[in-house]
């Protein structure tokens, strides 16, 4: 065992002990069993924005290495690297393209910070190389990527975690079991909301020619082959449809993911959307500064709503989710949750259905927990314990997707569960995922 490292002499043992022969097919996809004290080596495909937030807080935790990067900038892949040697003390091997980064054996799991349009092809890729995953949300840029990357995530004996880390906010939990609790009474309607003050026009801008150190090619990748514009570019293009899906899946899959969860839900009946680019019509952005969606649930609805430039959010919130119930409504969001009474007059007197809770503010810091959670599912090899598994990655995902394809269509649209399609040739045609530059969708 001297030249053996701990994990893979573990390996070896359980299979041995199962009476496996060691060139037998499992050894293909061996599972990884780590201790406390094992170290866990990461990469990471994109480090420019998420990708690096994630990292750091992957590195808060004991016996977590950072011995990869890759990305598509030569400048980020410079400046990331020697902030990880700063924090570590050894500089990670970089790499251009993430799938030579992918054939090191060394590293156990990856983060995935790459633009939305870049999802499916690094996690399935991943996967397939025997890592595990931590990958941004929304968890792909189309709802049927999101169904490849669901089918992967069964098919591979490896953890994969979605960065949805409210779900890893413990006023979030708490908040969820008070309205599971039955306290609001019958809850008739979520809203959801992003009211983004911050965001300003984003200026028009001609194309240009890629700075250097930028492999804009590979940054393309699957998307539509269209000249270096710097609008497109570093975290603007989230405005883009050729990459995202706007506010709808940049904040939408955070704050749906918390209503669908509370309420049990999966799949919405219908969906309607109504908005449009109506505060800054003329700048350089395609997806809608400006969007109502409406989910039609079994029992309730839910709303989505965002709005750029304006910070006026419902209940004196710029984000957030709101469970109204007969007996009153509880209101949730990052600074915290409170309850908000129904109240009805009897005998002269103003009572309450339930009893008013005042603001209960966050305790620790959610992305860190939300990072510890997932390293603590590889440690275990067990992905029942992760807080956003796959399934849930996708089930916010798809039903922000499907608020954007009402949006772009413009009609009410109806949604079979069971054939997993809108059975709307317009409609559906939004749902595929359309490769280019000889980029191919996954086969899983």
């Amino acid at each position: 065992m001297s030249n053996l490292p701990r994990r893979k002499f573990l390996q070896q043992t359980a299979l041995a002990t199962a009476g496996l022969s060691l060139s037998g097919s499992l050894l293909a996809n061996p599972i990884s069993i780590f201790s406390a004290n094992d170290t866990v080596n990461f990469g990471v495909i994109g480090c420019k924005g998420m990708g690096w937030a994630n990292i750091q807080a992957h590195l808060k935790l004991p016996n977590i290495n950072c011995i990869a990067l890759a990305d598509i900038d030569q400048r980020v892949l410079d400046e990331r690297s020697a902030q990880i040697k700063e924090i570590s003390g050894k500089a990670p091997t970089q790499y251009k393209d993430y799938r030579k980064m992918l054939e090191n054996k060394d590293i156990d799991a990856v983060i995935i910070g790459t633009p939305d349009h870049w999802h499916c092809l690094n996690m399935v890729d991943a996967l397939q190389a025997d890592k595990h995953v931590y990958v941004e949300k929304p968890l792909a840029n189309s709802i049927e990527e999101c169904n490849v990357m669901l089918d992967a995530g069964r098919k591979y004996n490896k953890m994969v975690q979605v960065g949805q880390w409210q779900r890893s906010g413990k006023h979030y939990d708490d908040a969820i079991k008070y309205v599971q609790s039955g306290e609001l009474g019958q809850i008739r309607l979520v809203k959801c909301w992003a009211y983004q003050g911050w965001m300003n026009p984003v200026p028009v801008k001609p194309n240009s020619t890629p700075p250097d150190g930028v492999d804009y090619q590979m940054w393309l990748g699957p998307a539509p082959d269209r000249p270096f514009n710097e609008n497109r570019f570093h975290f603007n293009f989230r405005w883009f449809w050729d990459y995202a899906g706007g506010l709808m899946t940049d904040w939408g899959v955070h704050e749906i993911d918390i209503a669908l969860y509370a309420m049990g839900a999966k799949a919405p009946k219908s969906i309607l959307a109504s908005g449009g680019k109506f505060a800054y019509p003329n700048d350089a952005s395609e997806t809608p500064d400006t969007l109502q969606t409406v989910y039609e649930f079994e029992d309730f609805n839910l709303l989505w709503e965002h709005a750029t430039g304006i910070d006026g959010g419902n209940y004196g919130r710029t984000e957030g989710i709101a469970f109204i119930g007969n007996n009153g409504t509880l209101v949730v969001n990052r600074d915290g949750w409170e309850v908000i009474p129904e109240g009805e007059n009897k005998n002269d007197e103003w009572v309450t259905k339930t009893k008013r809770i005042d603001l209960i503010t966050p305790q620790g810091n959610a992305l860190e927990n939300h990072a510890e959670n997932f390293v603590s599912a590889i440690r275990v090899n067990d992905s029942s314990k992760l807080t956003c598994g796959v399934e849930t990655g996708s089930i916010a995902a798809i039903t922000a997707h499907m608020g954007n394809i009402a949006y772009k269509t413009g009609k009410k649209l109806y949604w079979n569960a069971e054939s997993g399609s809108f059975e709307d040739a317009e409609a559906d045609a939004l749902v595929r995922a359309n490769y280019h530059n000889g980029w191919k969708l996954p086969k899983v």
